[in-house]
């Protein structure tokens, strides 16, 4: 069946049993972190920060940005694949589009401590979900199914990411 077909209008629940089915839908539901009945979208991001700052115990700052320029495609992929298999275009439990941006906004705000990554995460989430302006553009602008989908799906968080980095970038340049 072609990526870019309309699927059948039955949505699948998301459930463990389904996300363990294709290493897509693992990746995407954020490793489980998706599965979260209450703001999945929180607790992907919260599984983002702990997994980055993991991942800074054991690779550079430039290893780390391979990591998440590696990123970008395969969760590309994997949330065309999983939305096209739930039969949603954009399922809360798809949580990748989270964990990538926000790799990329911590990336970009380290070295700080505790308070400026709170400050980044609930900037971050802020952006995420109220969608002002250029959020809700970017969120609106590429619905569908297959890679235009999967495609919508990251790049909204990208544009949350980056308001997000704008907005850290002008309180570090005028205070």
């Amino acid at each position: 069946m072609p990526m870019t077909a309309d699927p059948p209008s039955l949505p699948v629940r998301p459930s463990a049993r389904f996300m363990f089915a294709h290493p897509a839908h693992l990746l995407a539901m954020g490793f489980g972190s998706g599965l979260s009945p209450v703001a999945p979208g929180t607790a992907g991001t919260l599984w983002a920060w702990l997994a980055y700052l993991v991942m800074t115990l054991w690779f550079s700052p430039t290893q780390i940005g391979l990591v998440i320029a590696l990123s970008l495609p395969l969760g590309w992929w994997a949330c065309s694949v999983t939305a096209r298999h739930m039969r949603v275009q954009d399922p809360g439990s798809i949580v990748w589009d989270e964990v990538v941006a926000f790799w990329i906004v911590l990336w970009l705000v380290m070295p700080t401590g505790f308070w400026g990554q709170l400050v980044a995460f609930a900037l971050f989430r802020f952006f995420d979900a109220v969608k002002p302006g250029p959020v809700a553009w970017a969120d609106r602008s590429f619905k569908g199914w297959g890679a235009r989908g999967g495609f919508g799906i990251m790049f909204d968080d990208l544009v949350a990411a980056l308001c997000s980095l704008l907005l850290i970038a002008a309180w570090r340049f005028f205070l």
